[in-house]
């Protein structure tokens, strides 16, 4: 597969932000999703990711869960997608959506204070 647009990789990204349950979509709030080509050298190090394991998407902040009422004043949560992990990744255009919808999801999911168990859970219903 090509390596897509920045462009069209931000279409695919925001298609996948507007598939999100809109229960989820209204209450994000404080949270910027961005795209990068790929993890920084100080995010792969801060995960432990060995040179051979590679990275769709990070979450980087305080899951909802987590907050307490202390929580004010704060930068924005981060969530990134990485689009060269992702299109490489990827077959052909239909997969590349479907990657870049799921880790969308994903992402989202983990500033919600899900875990990946919960997260298959839900994916599975």
């Amino acid at each position: 597969m090509n390596i897509p647009s920045d462009e069209f990789f931000e279409d695919l990204v925001n298609q996948g932000i507007e598939k999100i349950p809109k229960l989820f979509q209204e209450h994000l709030n404080n949270v910027a999703i961005v795209i990068a080509d790929e993890p920084t050298p100080e995010q792969r190090r801060k995960l432990k990711l060995r040179c051979n394991q590679t990275l769709f998407g990070l979450y980087e902040g305080i899951p909802l869960t987590k907050r307490g009422a202390g929580y004010n004043m704060v930068l924005p949560d981060k969530i990134t997608i990485f689009k060269m992990p992702i299109a490489l990744a990827s077959q052909n255009e239909g997969d590349l959506k479907e990657k870049v919808r799921n880790t969308v999801w994903h992402e989202i999911a983990h500033y919600y204070g899900l875990n990946h168990e919960q997260i298959h859970k839900l994916e599975q219903s």
